[in-house]
């Protein structure tokens, strides 16, 4: 039995580590980890390199890692899980598990709530009279489905449930323990990734809540400059066909742009109750990549192996995409469609590499693969 786990690993950390046991312990004998590279689906840039994240994940448990496509890790839930399991189905993954808030029952009654047809309709009455999205969805599916529903763990959750239906894959939902989900707070040796990335910033000693030892850590603030610079060296006129920027949002961002100094300034000037900061930070990094909203419909179109363990005899082999192990080997063979989505993967590390705070180069055509 094999397993799949899409994930971020940003970083790596003990809760990590209890997913793929209590996965080992119960579920399957092989476990494949369909990661986020250079940027991740918060639309922000990853602490670390998917290089020292994937030699963590294998040290952990992880039989194989392969990288989720920036195009699509940074994308809303629904391409986000899509693509991943998308993946896990290409290379012959029969269960996907993730953590989440509630169990996989109160999951799948808390999806059949939300698409029923009756639901569908508030919602769209709703927005009609002005309300936001996630707020509408709130309303429309009442308690106690809201409260499942606004748990950041279980929107991913209810998506890959949805994805799984059309791929073939039983989900399976494995009860987080020790904090939830962007806690502040830590337990014995478990806390949160956004909490750990907060010590890591602030100089406060990680160690007791992650393997991973990260000298030199890499934050938005690392390339602020170079990204507003890339938000307002193009015109709002040149951006409509990107990725999550329609309702006039590429005008808005372009003209936060140039009246604030920094990102962070850019996108508090430009949120409103009608964008959430995550798809904000999303939408500025496609303008900056320039991810399209046509290549965030397209199915993936390869699968890069970022790192495998040594003692593998053999490793699974996709269905019907390129599997690539060899990076310039494997380039080459795509057709100019597919190596655009590759391109934007290029993209972001070079993006990463400005990071100031980071010391080794990311050329993706070098650096070669992790085994562990």
């Amino acid at each position: 039995m094999r397993a799949a786990v899409i994930c971020e690993f940003n970083p790596f950390h003990h809760g990590h580590q209890y997913l793929l046991e209590q996965i080992k312990m119960e579920y399957a004998e092989e476990i494949v980890c369909i990661m986020s590279g250079s940027f991740v689906q918060r639309g922000d840039i990853a602490v670390t390199d998917k290089y020292a994240r994937t030699k963590a994940a294998l040290e952990g448990g992880a039989d194989m890692v392969v990288e989720l496509p920036t195009v699509y890790a940074v994308s809303g839930a629904p391409i986000f899980a899509r693509s991943g399991v998308q993946i896990a189905a290409e290379l012959n993954c029969h269960v996907l598990c993730f953590g989440a808030d509630h169990s996989i029952t109160e999951l799948y009654e808390t999806l059949s709530v939300l698409d029923s047809p009756t639901t569908q309709e508030k919602i769209a009455a709703l927005m009609k009279n002005g309300e936001y999205y996630p707020r509408a969805v709130s309303k429309a599916v009442g308690e106690p489905y809201a409260q499942i529903i606004e748990k950041p763990n279980n929107i991913l959750a209810l998506e890959y449930i949805r994805a799984c239906r059309e791929y073939g894959l039983e989900p399976i939902a494995i009860p987080r323990i020790g904090v939830e989900h962007d806690s502040e707070e830590t337990a014995g040796h478990f806390a949160s990734a956004s909490k750990i990335r907060a010590m890591i910033q602030y100089g406060e000693d990680a160690a007791p809540y992650t393997p991973m030892r990260i000298e030199k850590p890499c934050f938005l603030s690392g390339i602020d400059q170079i990204l507003r610079y890339l938000l307002i060296s193009q015109k709002p006129e040149t951006t409509e066909a990107i990725a999550g920027i329609g309702e006039g949002l590429n005008h808005r961002l372009y003209r936060c742009a140039l009246e604030n100094p920094t990102m962070e300034t850019i996108l508090n000037a430009a949120k409103t109750k009608r964008y959430t900061m995550a798809r904000l930070r999303r939408a500025a990094l496609s303008v900056c990549l320039n991810i399209t909203d046509e290549m965030q419909q397209r199915p993936v179109p390869y699968i890069r192996v970022l790192g495998y363990r040594r003692e593998k005899p053999h490793l699974p082999q996709a269905k019907s995409l390129p599997l690539i192990i060899d990076v310039k080997r494997g380039y080459e063979m795509l057709c100019p469609t597919e190596k655009e989505i590759f391109d934007i993967d290029l993209e972001a590390a070079k993006l990463m590499t400005l990071c100031n705070s980071l010391s080794l180069s990311l050329n993706e055509f070098n650096h070669g693969i992790i085994k562990v």
